[in-house]
């Protein structure tokens, strides 16, 4: 038994995917597949942190303008803001609007710069790649933490990172593809190559 959908496509999905458009492109061409690159794991860590407590979908609409805001998420870059950017970003209606995150996302761009003397965010947090387990079947087996999510909030923390909790790590971590939650039967389970 599985909670999969199948879409009038004829496609089986997980059922978050199976009704709006820019979920279902999201899980058909994102979802769990590894990105490469700092700009790209920088992309998704902050795109989980100004997720929490809002819907994926709000922040997938807006993805466009967090990247022109967030200068296509190059650490060097956003490392550099200062309190007029701030105000720039905490203008623009295009991206989510909360200080504390926009604050973090700056806070989270110097500490990636930081972290390419121990050999960088990618390597940083598929360093904490849990070994692959069985598919969950229904919606209700995906958890929400790990010990590796709370492993890796935790050295994030450490390495002057924030909104970075267990919650929003393990979040990150079945976007890149360190964990595959696709469940059994979706069309995308194993897409990843971590089985």
């Amino acid at each position: 038994m599985s909670d999969v959908v199948v879409g009038e496509d004829g496609i089986a999905r997980c059922p978050w995917a199976a009704g709006h458009p820019v979920d279902r492109d999201y899980h058909d061409t994102e979802w769990g597949l590894r990105v490469s690159g700092e700009a790209a794991h920088f992309e998704r860590l902050t795109l989980e942190a100004f997720q929490s407590g809002l819907s994926w979908r709000t922040i997938l609409l807006k993805r466009p303008a967090f990247r022109e805001a967030f200068a296509g998420f190059d650490a060097d870059v956003v490392a550099a803001y200062g309190e007029d950017d701030v105000a720039r970003l905490m203008a623009d209606a295009g991206i989510v609007r909360n200080r504390r995150k926009v604050d973090a996302t700056i806070a989270n761009a110097r500490a990636t710069v930081g972290l390419r003397e121990r050999g960088g965010l990618e390597a940083f947090i598929w360093g904490f790649a849990p070994e692959p387990g069985p598919p969950p079947h229904l919606v209700g087996d995906v958890p929400t933490t790990s010990p590796e999510s709370v492993a890796l909030s935790k050295a994030l923390k450490k390495a002057g990172f924030a909104h970075v909790g267990p919650t929003t790590m393990y979040a990150l971590m079945e976007a890149v593809g360190l964990v595959d939650d696709h469940l059994a039967g979706c069309h995308r389970r194993g897409a990843a190559g971590r089985q």
